[in-house]
């Protein structure tokens, strides 16, 4: 079994750090799309506090498709440009929004959420999906929660065999 432990004081970049290298550790040995992807999912959601939906969209003709995820049920499909899954597709940026009430053309899948980072995954140039984190809790996300997040994501694509998914 995979045991996560961390500290709550410790400092974000350290918090991390520690958490990439427990990442890393929980993918290594296992290169399949939808099986990383859905213990990614789990591993966000049960290392950060204040979350409620962590999971991913993946590219599919000018869309975003549900792929795995942790939370409640989700919009099943967001054309790329709409709402921050979509601005970030579009973008291929990552969008760090610290009231989505307030973020034109948002998509409430959950009236709960009030934060929300979407990072997008890109191999060799292509766009394969969106990492997207939802909170109830405005301004739940840092700069530093950005990189760290954003550091993560980096991870995942290197454990990750991405060619045939697009």
């Amino acid at each position: 079994m995979f045991e996560i432990e961390i500290d709550s004081n410790t400092p974000l970049n350290v918090f991390y750090d520690t958490l990439n290298s427990q990442l890393a550790s929980l993918l290594g040995g296992e290169r399949d799309l939808i099986c990383n992807a859905a213990q990614f999912s789990a591993f966000v959601m049960q290392t950060l506090p204040e979350l409620n939906w962590a999971g991913f969209y993946f590219a599919r003709d000018k869309q975003l498709v549900l792929g795995p995820y942790v939370g409640k049920v989700a919009c099943t499909r967001i054309p790329f440009g709409r709402g921050v899954c979509g601005a970030a597709a579009h973008s291929q940026q990552t969008q760090r929004v610290e009231d989505v009430h307030a973020f034109e053309g948002h998509i409430a899948c959950d009236s709960a959420s009030a934060s929300e980072v979407v990072i997008p995954i890109v191999y060799e140039g292509d766009l394969i999906g969106v990492f997207d984190i939802d909170s109830p809790k405005v301004r739940r996300f840092s700069q530093a929660d950005q990189e760290g997040l954003e550091a993560l994501v980096t991870t995942f694509i290197e454990s990750t065999d991405l060619e045939w998914s697009f």
